[in-house]
């Protein structure tokens, strides 16, 4: 049984509404998606592809290898099933399992409940095979294994990530309410930014948003940063698999002459962390510092795209100095950015029309529980003006 060799069923799961984006780049890596659905994207491949995958995705959570199907209709037969299936051919002899969950079967109210009763079907098939038991817990950096169980369909995966991938593993101090590295990649590629002209990213936080620009700008993968997979701890690894991979993120990195990228804040201790930050993703030399008021931020002459990621009253601030904020966001942009294309992230669609700005487009996503909006605003040159006027809701692009 070589896993890394035998095609099987892949879901690539991501956070809610980034499955159009996760489609597009397993697109890009030459994969043919067979399904997408609001939090995740089928496909089919080996074990072998799930390393190409986990290197390569920006905008994916986890990279799930299914072993098998079946049907369960309590915990009981879910044990009895994987007590039958030969563990010891893909867990190494010393090797450290941990069970995660997605469970929605009315005899089980703990996902915990359902995890322990897995691994205690592995182990103890182990047991019986082998004589020995391996050793298991909650940390994610060994073998992982995956139940999904609704109703009375079951499936058993291989969590081949372990750890998220949708933390890109260069953010070292994140700051106050960072936003999800895999959701700031996903607004990125929601944009109109060519990748050339400059990215200004004024209050500017841990400078996720832009860090993220770079990458994508410059090529540089999330596998970069990352060095311990859960598919490293399954029998028919080979390092050699893992090796080729890496050398082809490090070998397309390529340099954008004369890109520029901007970011500002009016902490200090903001702009240090972001410093920290880009230089652990190695992209600190591409990018200036300032810390000031975002009116003051350097906005180099058009075409380019400025991008603000301001509070929204949900974590941080007042509402009524929010939308001061918001309004004087709208100022700066009809004033200073003519000819770019202006960004706004928020979770407050109320504090939306303070900008007092018409909104192009206004693109969907979701953090954490709240429903957000990427506001998207063309700051025209010349004759063509912004009104000051709410818009109607929109759906996404």
């Amino acid at each position: 049984m070589n896993l890394f060799q035998a095609s099987s069923r892949i879901i690539v799961t991501c956070k809610k509404r980034l499955s159009i984006y996760l489609k597009h780049e397993i697109e890009e890596l030459g994969f043919v998606p067979e399904r997408v659905f609001s939090t995740g994207v089928e496909l089919k491949g080996t074990m072998k592809d799930c390393i190409r995958l986990n290197l390569n995705l920006r905008c994916a959570s986890q990279v799930l290898y299914s072993l098998e199907s079946f049907h369960a209709t309590n915990p009981e037969e879910v044990y009895t099933k994987l007590l039958y299936y030969p563990w010891e051919k893909i867990i190494p002899e010393d090797g450290y399992i941990s069970v995660t969950s997605n469970v929605d079967n009315f005899t089980v109210n703990s996902d915990l409940f359902m995890n322990v009763k897995v691994k205690d079907a592995i182990a103890d098939r182990i047991r019986r095979e082998t004589s020995k038991r391996p050793d298991s817990g909650s940390e994610l950096d060994h073998t992982v294994i995956n139940l999904y169980w609704k109703e009375e369909d079951a499936e058993i995966f291989i969590d081949t990530s372990g750890h998220t991938l949708a933390k890109h593993g260069y953010r070292k101090i994140p700051g106050k309410a960072p936003m999800l590295e895999a959701l700031a990649a996903a607004t990125i590629m929601a944009s109109k930014w060519d990748r050339k002209v400059p990215f200004i990213n004024p209050m500017c936080g841990s400078a996720t948003i832009a860090i993220e620009a770079l990458l994508i700008a410059t090529q540089r993968r999330p596998g970069l940063y990352r060095n311990n997979y859960s598919f490293m701890h399954v029998n028919g690894y080979e390092k050699e698999m893992y090796e080729i991979e890496y050398k082809k993120i490090v070998e397309q990195i390529i340099e954008v002459p004369g890109l520029r990228v901007i970011v500002s804040d009016l902490s200090e201790d903001a702009i240090y962390v972001s410093k920290i930050n880009a230089d652990e993703a190695g992209v600190a030399e591409l990018m200036q510092f300032s810390v000031c008021d975002f009116e003051s931020t350097e906005v180099p002459p058009a075409p380019g795209v400025i991008y603000f990621n301001p509070e929204y009253g949900e974590r941080l601030g007042e509402i009524t100095e929010l939308e001061e904020t918001y309004a004087r966001l709208g100022d700066f942009m009809k004033k200073k950015c003519q000819g770019y294309t202006g960004y706004i992230f928020t979770g407050n669609l109320d504090l939306a029309k303070k900008i007092g700005l018409k909104a192009s487009h206004r693109i969907e996503f979701y953090t954490s529980q709240i429903d957000c909006r990427l506001l998207e605003y063309e700051m025209y040159l010349g004759s063509k003006r912004e009104e000051r006027a709410p818009q109607k809701e929109k759906t996404s692009r």
